[in-house]
């Protein structure tokens, strides 16, 4: 009797879990959005924000997505890179991994640049977490030599890692007063909705690979 009341149990247990998988299915996805202050939303209100931005436009197209802000402004890599593990401990399934931008600002070699990140989406990719890689440009008055190595250092990374791409995380705001703040760095909150517009089929692309999209 005790083998088959071991087996009953088992039994209930196997048809659980068979039960329980639809309804995790249903779960919001983790999207952790890691990076610096164009991520963290520096200048704007909550609600102007990327990552608030970015949760709304998912969130009107029917996608449960749980946006997490992990942007640190002024963060370089090697802060990405200190804090990661305890980003990670959140359990997301997709990560928008967007860093290197305070490297170049201080000009720091795009070696320490592409070394931290290779360091943090071989962690990411340990944890099993589908990666969007984020890229950033090189000022011009920085020089054509370190702008061909910065530059260069994230589709070299996206192809290594196989990892989808989305080349420049300013793409259509930059350089564009209109959709800056009056530092004519950081996207106002206009600029942000296009940040967001123009990412978004990267973002669908990376939510696909974990969520099946509604209907």
């Amino acid at each position: 009797m005790p083998c088959l009341s071991v087996l009953f149990l088992a039994g209930l247990l196997l048809a659980g879990e068979g039960r329980l998988k639809p309804a995790m299915a249903d779960q919001p996805v983790k999207l952790l959005a890691f990076g610096d202050s164009l991520t963290a939303g520096y200048g704007l209100s909550e609600a102007e924000g990327f990552t608030a931005q970015l949760a709304a436009a998912l969130q009107k197209m029917g996608r449960q997505v749980q946006v997490i802000n992990g942007g640190v402004s002024g963060d370089t890599t090697s802060g990405g890179l200190a804090r990661i593990d305890w980003a990670l401990a959140d359990q997301p399934q997709v990560m928008l991994l967007e860093l290197g931008g305070n490297d170049m600002l201080r000009g720091l070699a795009p070696q320490i640049t592409e070394t931290n990140l290779d360091q943090i989406i071989a962690k990411a990719q340990q944890a099993q977490v589908t990666i969007l890689l984020v890229g950033m440009r090189a000022a011009p008055n920085l020089g054509a030599d370190y702008q061909k190595q910065f530059d260069g250092l994230y589709p070299a990374l996206a192809k290594t890692h196989n990892l989808l791409f989305y080349p420049f995380m300013l793409d259509g705001v930059a350089a564009n007063p209109d959709l800056l703040q009056g530092d004519g760095i950081h996207p106002n909150a206009k600029g942000v909705g296009i940040i967001v517009t123009r990412m978004m089929p990267s973002i669908l692309q990376a939510l696909d690979k974990v969520q099946k999209p509604a209907g």
